[in-house]
């Protein structure tokens, strides 16, 4: 149907269309007004989150910083390294137990400390059990009854599951819980798909008045093959540190080592990591479209030049398919 003959229909359809293509304004930006930096950190899972924010928190706090490290991914892996391999009891799971004692959660029974760092872990559902998104705004709920709000870091660093930017993964984005975001990715394609939809994501609530915005990317697992910091140009943010694809930062992260410290070799790596990451300003990417993600890799590597062929009704009904009976009518000519 065409709406060429409904004038009222076709006046309204130009009408949201010319307010569509109206730019939006920028958004003034002003320093936070809060002594605590709130910084999301999202990445792909298994890319290297729950590595670098140990490294980043250990060097954060043996730099003179009070540091709150919060893993908000189900996994709960967050602290695992922090913490010498040793899981610590989430929120959720204590919250559930001491509800059915009839009792409150204490912070002792959910936050622990290493070396100046304090860390939790928010936790999730078991499997099938629930929503991990939800899980994750249960948690933030259970943390400003333990006085969240009132608690004296220079740094909170959450953890957060990239692949999903919706419902509860997304509440420091959609809800300004932080003053910015930072992205983990590596030179793959799958990685850098993750980052670009949490860019496209500031975006989206940026349109709707959201103030977060994104103050860099942390280039983990770095073979110098430069799809990562191309793909940080494209989008005009700044690479923050590349963290490179090393054996023994690999096997010290399987010993639950932590080389984000002044005595290792790796101390200046992660010490410059923590002062961009602290002075990094918020600000506003251009998310790619998918073929100019794509467009960054090889083309032997992504099929890039394919050709869609499209498939027919006779296609998809196989040995079932026949000829129609045709229902129309035809006239003989006068």
């Amino acid at each position: 149907m065409s709406l060429d003959n409904v004038p009222n229909l076709k006046s309204y359809d130009s009408t949201l269309r010319d307010e569509a293509s109206v730019p939006m304004p920028d958004i003034p930006h002003s320093d936070p007004a809060k002594k605590t930096q709130i910084i999301a950190i999202y990445g792909k899972g298994g890319i290297g989150k729950s590595f670098t924010l140990a490294n980043l928190s250990h060097m954060m706090a043996e730099q003179g910083k009070r540091v709150l490290l919060i893993g908000c991914d189900p996994k709960s892996d967050t602290t695992s390294l922090l913490f010498g391999g040793k899981a610590c009891p989430t929120i959720i799971e204590t919250s559930t137990a001491r509800k059915l004692a009839g009792e409150e959660v204490k912070i002792g029974d959910v936050c622990f400390k290493r070396n100046g760092v304090f860390a939790m872990e928010l936790g999730g559902p078991e499997v099938g059990r629930g929503c991990g998104g939800r899980g994750i705004i249960h948690g933030f709920e259970l943390l400003e009854k333990l006085g969240f709000h009132d608690w004296d870091f220079d740094y909170v660093l959450l953890d957060f599951l990239g692949d999903v930017v919706c419902g509860g993964f997304g509440l420091p984005i959609a809800r300004d819980m932080a003053q910015k975001v930072i992205v983990v990715a590596s030179n793959d394609l799958q990685s850098l798909y993750v980052a670009n939809n949490v860019c496209s994501a500031v975006q989206y609530f940026r349109k709707l008045g959201g103030n977060v915005g994104v103050a860099g990317m942390v280039v983990n697992k770095d073979d110098n093959t430069g799809q990562a910091q191309a793909f940080a140009r494209k989008v005009d943010i700044p690479i923050l540190a590349s963290i490179p694809a090393n054996d023994d930062l690999r096997r010290k992260s399987a010993a639950y080592e932590i080389v984000g410290t002044d005595e290792t070799e790796w101390g200046a790596l992660f010490g410059m990591l923590a002062e961009n990451v602290a002075d990094a300003p918020p600000t506003h990417p251009e998310p790619l479209t998918q073929d100019g993600l794509i467009a960054l890799f090889d083309g032997k590597e992504t099929g890039a030049g394919f050709v869609l062929e499209p498939a027919t009704d006779a296609d998809m009904r196989g040995k079932n398919a026949k000829p129609a009976v045709s229902l129309e009518v035809v006239y003989d000519e006068v």
